[in-house]
């Protein structure tokens, strides 16, 4: 029998049970304030951190089986968490592909298709950042803001966004890179938001994008540019350069192939350009990486999901074109990997090949806090996917880019498919048609429009396109196809 003792009293005699009582009573009240300050790092709700690369197409990442590229963060992120191999920009441009990711919505419906048009107030609503503002989360954002000229700083708790296409080098060639402020700046965020409510930090980088106003194009930070310094940067696997001599005048004296001229048309041209884009691809790695030890460091690790993507793609000299704005493979396809430190190890390193797309984002993360979306809303959720079993796939989307820039980009619609992409110019003298057979031309080479034994298949895509841009500009909300699975089917459209 152990004994109680007190200051007034003789000892008397205390129960094994009472003593145990007291003892665990004790160390809960010690462990009190260690306890209540876990719960203020640790929200029942999720953090969540999304990251955008600007230009970054789907296969500038060593887990997307470049063996050229170093991507050892992004590489660890996908193996943690789930990679979707098949993610779209619904318009390759930065304006119209931004106000897609924080609305959820077509460009056909948000109507953002230049660097000049703002968000409504009632759009700025209805963004994934001020739908979690609303339900109580911290929101910050960082970097590159890309929709309009007025931005909507007073909107967020902490704000380091700023306007425009942005600066390498803001402070002067010695200053420090933009990368490189960026990931400090979201180290600040993270090191100082409340911890009694949960966030959402956005960051938005502009590497790997040109500098316009620069001659040389893609300015890296000075600690990656010994990277790749002794490397032969293959030429792409796409379609040759030569190709481009099958599209009409009117893309061959584009844009497009303006800025060809100037990234691409020598070996010289090409291996300057891959290695600076290389190189600013690893930077924003090395920013993900100093994030991360930042979460860690400030207890936030276990639950802060962690979202990487991009605006839109980047051709590569395939086609014999650069920058981005058709509708092929290499302007649409962007990365998108899913880190969720709740997940059970069997949803850790998973790879997902359903069609998913840049309007899913917003959908998915309010899903991810607890929160419901709006009614305008066009994307869908992609949290059934992190199951080891898909659910139904979306099986078709509609692509669209319409800022001609002064005439010089031609603007165009299309339907892509599992298996087929369908593509229509429409500003041209004529108008121009491309259909192709992904499953056996996936690097679009052959056009089939036109050629006999493909005109139903070119026709179902073209109605069906047509009928899908109409409802967008009625603002319908529907992801499914407008003119209904059994047609396309038939044609052997969709499988």
């Amino acid at each position: 029998m152990n004994t109680r003792f007190d200051n007034n009293t003789a000892s008397l005699p205390v129960s094994r049970r009472e003593f145990l009582g007291y003892t665990v009573a004790a160390g809960a009240l010690s462990a009190m304030p260690k306890v209540i300050a876990q719960m203020k790092r640790r929200p029942e709700r999720p953090n969540i951190i999304l990251l955008l690369g600007d230009d970054h197409r789907w296969d500038a990442l060593g887990c997307a089986g470049n063996s050229v590229i170093h991507t050892p963060e992004l590489d660890r992120l996908a193996g943690q968490g789930v990679m979707f191999r098949n993610h779209f920009a619904t318009t390759p441009i930065c304006c119209a592909s931004r106000a897609s990711i924080m609305t959820g919505q077509y460009a056909g419906t948000h109507g953002i298709y230049d660097f000049s048009t703002d968000l409504t107030e009632s759009q700025i609503r209805e963004c994934y950042w001020m739908r979690l503002k609303e339900a109580g989360y911290n929101i910050g954002f960082v970097g590159k803001y890309g929709v309009g000229e007025h931005l909507p700083a007073a909107e967020f708790d902490y704000w380091k966004g700023f306007p425009g296409f942005g600066f390498y080098f803001p402070n002067g060639p010695s200053g420090d890179h933009l990368t490189n402020i960026q990931a400090e700046q979201a180290n600040e965020f993270l090191k100082t938001a409340p911890r009694d409510k949960p966030f959402c930090l956005s960051v938005s980088f502009k590497a790997p994008h040109i500098q316009d106003e620069d001659p040389r194009l893609y300015l890296p930070s000075n600690e990656t540019l010994s990277l790749y310094e002794n490397t032969e940067i293959p030429p792409p696997k796409g379609a040759p350069p030569g190709d481009i001599y099958r599209f009409p005048l009117a893309i061959q004296r584009s844009e497009t192939r303006r800025r060809w001229g100037t990234s691409f048309s020598t070996p010289a041209l090409y291996q300057a350009s891959m290695k600076g884009y290389y190189r600013l691809v690893s930077g924003i790695d090395a920013a993900i990486g100093s994030i991360r030890k930042t979460l860690e460091a400030e207890g936030l690790a276990d639950n802060t999901i962690i979202i990487y993507s991009a605006d839109h793609g980047v051709f590569h000299n395939e086609h014999g074109f650069a920058e981005k704005w058709y509708g092929h493979e290499e302007s649409l396809r962007i990365p998108l990997i899913l880190y969720d430190p709740r997940a059970t190890a069997s949803g850790r390193g998973q790879r997902r090949e359903t069609i998913s797309l840049n309007i899913d984002l917003a959908p998915t993360i309010l899903e991810l806090a607890g929160v419901k979306r709006g009614d305008s809303v066009q994307g869908r959720s992609l949290l059934p996917l992190l199951g080891r079993d898909e659910p139904e796939a979306r099986r078709i989307f509609f692509f669209e880019h319409h800022l001609p820039y002064g005439g010089w980009i031609p603007s165009s619609d299309g339907i892509r498919t599992e298996r087929w992409k369908y593509i229509r110019y429409t500003d041209t003298a004529a108008p121009f048609e491309e259909l192709y057979d992904l499953a056996n031309d996936q690097h679009e080479i052959h056009n089939l429009a036109g050629q006999e034994g493909f005109r139903q298949q070119q026709h179902a895509l073209a109605e069906f396109m047509e009928t899908w841009r109409d409802s967008l500009q009625q603002k319908t909300n529907r992801w499914t196809e407008p003119v209904g699975e059994a047609e396309l089917k038939r044609h052997g459209l969709i499988l």
